[in-house]
């Protein structure tokens, strides 16, 4: 089974240009993780990802992270979403994509997945 995590909003610094470094934008996290199909027998969130607290750790890793390119972005929200398998039998991450909108005039949004 795939649980998808559709539309993650994160602000945060992202960016490699001086004003891009001292403010604070948005991006948008979707995720895809394959989940143990126990979770739909036994109903129980122990046997499966709980997607508010990944969505919290996504948050803030990339808070923390203040990184300059969507690429390290979506390495580090990939990275919380293996932390959060690795608790779960049968969970593992299937990719993870970034997007940052309003990069450049003409360009609605430019993203990346990993991986």
């Amino acid at each position: 089974m795939t649980l998808r995590l559709n539309g993650i909003e994160v602000l945060c610094v992202i960016g490699e240009r001086p004003d891009e470094r001292t403010r604070l934008q948005k991006l948008r996290v979707d995720v895809a993780l394959e989940v143990p199909p126990q979770a739909s027998e036994t109903d129980g969130l122990a046997d499966t990802i709980d997607y508010a607290a990944l969505a919290d750790g996504i948050r803030a890793a990339l808070v923390a992270a203040k990184c300059q390119m969507i690429e390290r972005a979506a390495k580090v929200a990939y990275d919380v979403c293996c932390a959060a398998c690795a608790a779960v039998s049968g969970a593992r991450p299937l990719g993870v994509t970034v997007t940052k909108a309003g990069v450049l005039p003409g360009l609605e949004s430019a993203a990346i997945s990993y991986p």
